[in-house]
């Protein structure tokens, strides 16, 4: 029979599933194929990358035949094995069902991805099609055997093809082709190893399946949130889990890059790094659902990344550490849905970002307000940030969003200043610290008045974006969380309304700030983007603690409607596209869906 490249055009984001290691992730369509996958880091270069590409880019197919000149069928039915991460996929053919589980054993040597087999009923006729191609679909892998064994490699990187099936080669592709009928469990495997090490130990599935889900089954068990959103919870946290790197405490934002933000247009980023934002907020929620051995990891990784220059703290690091992430652009690819440039690396890097002091320091103090074990260096940290921000408070910065137009005084970022301070004059009072404590309360009480004095509107009774300004921006939703005015504040309950005047979409989310459309705007980007989906949880937060607790909880179930069937968030949500867009899974979607479900069962606040 021809043998010809099958049709594979990559799907829409939220059609796809997350399984991983804690040291890298893949992305699994609901038709089975395998589009992102870096190894053997998440920020590692892709040895599949037709997600942001073609099927010349690299991809694995693994699901039942059909004409190689029409699309793969897509799973009738798919759900994670119970609590875990273990993806279980069927499709239902004129043959019969079969069923494929993918996943990613936790690991201690090689990473592995296993795909195992399954005939359920009738005699179903499969296919595999694996297409490797390295360095972000750029370099084609010699391919060759090896005692019996499929190896193919690239400069530094060998990858392992291992099968009891047949397999042939055509086209520059790997392909296999079976039966299965009930009883048959048929796996495959591919294996990373630096290419001058010997071969990676052949792997063993079942054993493998058996203890990924003991792992899982495990780490779930120590969650102690058992309120009415349990399921939407512990999806989250499995999430959160999944992108933290396991062998530092690292915690990206995102397995992905250059998912748009906006479809066809360029805000495209490499969201592979650990933001310090992203990764405290995340070490939260993670804390407030009893995971305290990866809240010190984190922090641990902290004090490594910062070392002993705290006065050039940046707002993200590689996720060992690393502090030059230059960004380019691959050209090769022609991005998602032709959403150009594709980035790997990020320039944000060594932006001014004062509001990450507050985040850092907000989560130190979360640590040792639920019993942390002390740590002397992390408090000497908290002291040098609160030391540098005395200098800088007043100095206007990027903000939270990382604009790349000029600096403003943002108000979220004096907001997160005071809590920077404050949290460090918390620390001193406790008797855990020494500093000036009547010096900083001095600076706690200017900058709480700078900011009600210059970031608020008296005529439209609402804080603004920055100094000066018109404009709104949602990170106002978080002054009352932070405790910088109470939630009974006129102040803060005009900030709320106006923000649910100004920037809803019509179904009811919220947008991070006024986009440009055509022109470039606050952000000094061209175009628009959907809603941020963090921003619209904190509004939920925020209708909650003003006592609209029934209008806060219609909100929060309209925005878990949002997640995909296996309860996943990307960043954003296009109202007029009704799709998920921007990198994904995305940790800051996460983390607000478990602070909101927290402070909603708090209150009682949920339905039936």
């Amino acid at each position: 029979m021809a043998v010809r490249l099958e049709l594979h055009v990559a799907g829409r984001i939220e059609d796809y599933a997350l399984i991983g290691d804690m040291q890298t992730a893949a992305l699994v369509c609901r038709d089975g194929t395998v589009d992102w996958l870096c190894l053997p880091r998440f920020d590692s270069h892709a040895i599949f990358a037709g997600l942001l590409g073609t099927e010349e880019h690299g991809f694995w197919r693994l699901g039942p035949a059909h004409a190689s000149d029409a699309p793969p069928p897509r799973a009738a039915r798919r759900t994670y094995r119970g609590d875990s991460l273990i993806l279980e996929s069927e499709w239902d053919t004129p043959r019969g069902t079969v069923r494929v589980t993918d996943f990613m054993p936790p690991r201690d040597g090689a990473p592995q991805l296993i795909r195992i087999v399954e005939g359920v009923s009738g005699r179903v006729p499969m296919r595999s099609v694996l297409r490797m191609r390295f360095s972000y679909g750029r370099v084609v892998p010699w391919v060759h055997k090896h005692e019996g064994r499929t190896v193919a490699v690239a400069g530094p990187d060998s990858v392992w093809f291992d099968t009891d099936c047949e397999t042939y080669g055509k086209s520059l592709t790997t392909y296999a082709d079976f039966t299965v009928a009930p009883g048959d469990r048929i796996a495959f495997t591919i294996s990373w190893e630096p290419s001058h090490k010997q071969p990676p130990p052949l792997p063993e599935p079942e054993q493998s399946l058996e203890a990924t889900e003991e792992f899982w089954r495990e780490w779930v068990e120590h969650c102690t949130y058992h309120g009415p959103y349990r399921e939407a919870v512990i999806r989250s946290l499995i999430t959160l889990k999944a992108l933290t790197y396991g062998p530092t405490g690292g915690i990206v934002a995102a397995p992905t890059t250059s998912l748009p933000e906006d479809i066809g247009g360029v805000r495209n980023w490499d969201y592979r790094y650990t933001w310090l934002r992203d990764a405290a907020i995340t070490l939260s929620s993670l804390l407030r659902t009893g995971y305290r051995e990866e809240a010190r990891a984190w922090r641990e990784w902290l004090l490594r990344a910062v070392a002993g220059d705290p006065e050039n703290l940046q707002i993200m690091y590689g996720i060992a550490g690393e502090r030059e992430l230059g960004e380019a652009e691959l050209d090769w690819l022609p991005g998602y849905e032709n959403s150009g440039p594709v980035r790997v690396g990020n320039g944000a890097a060594h932006q001014l970002q004062l509001d990450v002091y507050g985040e850092v320091t907000e989560a130190l103090h979360l640590g040792h307000m639920t019993g942390l074990a002390r740590n002397d260096y992390a408090s000497l940290l908290q002291l040098k940030l609160i030391r540098y921000l005395e200098q800088h408070w007043d100095e206007p910065d990027e903000g939270i969003w990382e604009v790349r137009g000029p600096r403003r005084h943002f108000v979220h970022s004096k907001v997160m200043a005071w809590v920077a301070v404050d949290r460090t004059i918390k620390l001193i009072e406790s008797g855990d610290a020494d500093g000036p404590l009547e010096k900083w309360r001095e600076l706690r009480d200017d900058i709480h008045r700078d900011v009600c004095e210059k970031g608020y509107d008296k005529e439209r009774n609402t804080f603004t974006q920055s100094y000066g300004s018109k404009e709104l921006d949602a990170s106002l939703l978080l002054i009352p969380q932070m405790g910088f005015l109470p939630p009974d504040d006129k102040r803060v309950i005009g900030t709320i309304e106006a923000i649910q005047r100004e920037l809803s979409t019509p179904d009811g989310f919220i947008l991070r700030y006024p986009t440009s459309g055509g022109d470039e705007g606050v952000d000094g980007l061209p175009g628009d983007e959907g809603a941020f989906l963090a921003c619209s949880f904190w509004m939920a937060d925020d209708l909650a603690m003003i006592g609209r607790v029934d209008e806060a909880r219609k909100l929060f179930e309209k925005l878990l409607s949002l997640r995909n069937d296996l309860g996943l968030l990307a960043e954003e949500w296009d109202p007029r596209l009704q799709r998920q867009v921007g990198n994904f899974p995305q940790a800051f979607s996460h983390v607000p869906l478990i602070d909101t479900a927290l402070r909603l069962t708090a209150s009682g606040a949920y339905g039936g």
